[in-house]
């Protein structure tokens, strides 16, 4: 396998592309089921007229083989931007080249180039070598955090809720 690879902002024409890789992500995570999203809505997302995300993609000979979607948050406490690590996956052929660490020295970059207060982003507690690389870099995994999620049927219920 050759590691010679690009990383590069995400452009219009790799959504199908991008899609294919969140695809391939859910089924690594067996979580193909939960894939209900469309092309069509992560390219207004991406980049429509008022984007929500943005995206990087890893290329070896001119093919997509990993990507990683990010948008910015906010600290209240560091009263700063922060940038928040949705997903980042890698074909398993193409791993253990390097591509991920470059991910997330790319976006470590952006965060200190806008002045960002953090990178975050979520890892499944199962996902032992995911975590023992993240941990690799320096990253700490706050084990007193939790996610907490409004989806679906609850989250309608409580937007139309007459009693609040």
């Amino acid at each position: 396998m050759d590691s010679k690879f690009l990383l590069r902002p995400a452009q219009s024409a790799d959504t199908d592309a991008i899609f294919d890789l969140i695809k391939a992500l859910a089924e690594y995570e067996k979580l193909s089921h939960a894939v209900i999203g469309s092309v069509e809505a992560l390219q207004e997302h991406l980049f429509g007229s008022r984007p929500y995300i943005e995206a990087i993609v890893a290329e070896c000979d001119e093919k997509a083989v990993g990507f990683a979607l990010y948008f910015y948050n906010y600290s209240t406490f560091l009263t700063k931007p922060g940038i928040y690590l949705e997903d980042l996956f890698v074909l398993p052929e193409y791993r253990r080249q390097g591509i991920g660490k470059a991910i997330f020295k790319y976006l470590a970059k952006l965060a200190v180039e806008k002045d960002c207060g953090r990178l975050e982003w979520s890892v499944l507690d199962w996902n032992e070598p995911a975590i023992a690389f993240y941990q690799q870099m320096g990253a700490k995994i706050l084990p007193d955090w939790r996610i907490c999620r409004l989806t679906d049927t609850a989250l309608t219920e409580l937007a139309s809720d007459p009693r609040l």
